[in-house]
């Protein structure tokens, strides 16, 4: 079961790195990075959740912390009030 979750996940993360690659706006980009980094967060999740270790779920919740702090600054950036 856990090989098929770790599949779906590989799925997801290679198309939203193909947006990221193929994007045509800046805007585009940083939405796919965003993707990747909540799609990582999951990860992070499902493996506490499997290996009954509470320290991924603290690291998810970091993570996605720092995750949303940098999307938000690139995004200030590129709208020009930084």
């Amino acid at each position: 079961m856990l090989n098929y979750i770790f599949i779906i996940i590989s799925a997801a993360i290679f198309l939203a790195v193909i947006r990221m690659l193929k994007g045509p706006t800046a805007a585009d980009r940083i939405v796919a990075l965003d993707t990747i980094t909540t799609i990582i967060s999951s990860l992070l999740v499902i493996l506490a959740l499997f290996l009954k270790n509470n320290i991924y779920l603290d690291i998810s919740f970091v993570f996605a912390a720092l995750s949303f702090t940098g999307v938000v600054v690139i995004a200030r950036y590129l709208e020009g009030r930084a």
